[in-house]
């Protein structure tokens, strides 16, 4: 084991022991030295001095400062804890970067409905929130070229690539005029 400095391996450990909990949930309420631990929880002064030594080691908790390790007070160092998770665990989900050039509430609202992908997450009310909703279309009809024809199936396969809900989506593009289609369904274009 890396004596210098905690791996992922070291905080899940630490992380997943019953007992490191039950010291981490003690010491959130109030600090207390190692033979105050053991008393409450019950377990050997050993123990417990040896799970706040491994919970100091990955920087879940620090001792005072100035006094032997025996007779320290131990703290939850909340801000090693919020440090060591964002290095250990960090962000697994990544959001989606608007363009720049958009305007503030339109770059909130694609943050808000886009995966990081550029794939549509949620629809939003159309009722409710119809200004988000046409946001969201703008973004969506981006998607097609303007004077170029497709077929409904290519326009279900485009629409497709941002969410699943092909047909309710080629309704609203349709129903707010950013994209035609004859009669029939026969063909859909982009205005110009």
């Amino acid at each position: 084991m890396d004596t210098e400095q905690p791996n992922m391996l070291d905080f899940v450990k630490a992380m997943s022991d019953a007992e490191r909990l039950k010291i981490i949930g003690i010491l959130a309420r109030r600090p207390a030295t190692a033979r105050e631990v053991a008393a409450e929880l019950g377990m050997p002064f050993r123990d417990a001095f040896h799970h706040l030594s491994f919970l100091q080691f990955v920087g879940a908790v620090r001792p005072d400062a100035g006094k032997s390790s025996q007779d320290s007070v131990y703290e939850l160092n909340t801000d090693g804890m919020d440090a060591l998770a964002k290095a250990r665990l960090p962000e697994s989900r990544k959001s989606y970067t608007p363009a720049p050039h958009l305007d503030e509430k339109t770059r909130k609202v694609l943050v808000t409905f886009l995966n990081a992908d550029g794939s549509i997450r949620q629809i939003p009310n159309s009722i409710r929130y119809p200004d988000r909703m046409r946001i969201l279309l703008d973004y969506l009809v981006e998607a097609f070229t303007p004077g170029v024809t497709y077929t409904e199936k290519e326009v279900n396969t485009i629409i497709r690539r941002f969410n699943v809900d092909v047909s309710g989506l080629r309704r609203d593009l349709v129903d707010a005029g950013l994209l035609a289609r004859e009669r029939d369904g026969s063909k859909y274009w982009r205005p110009e």
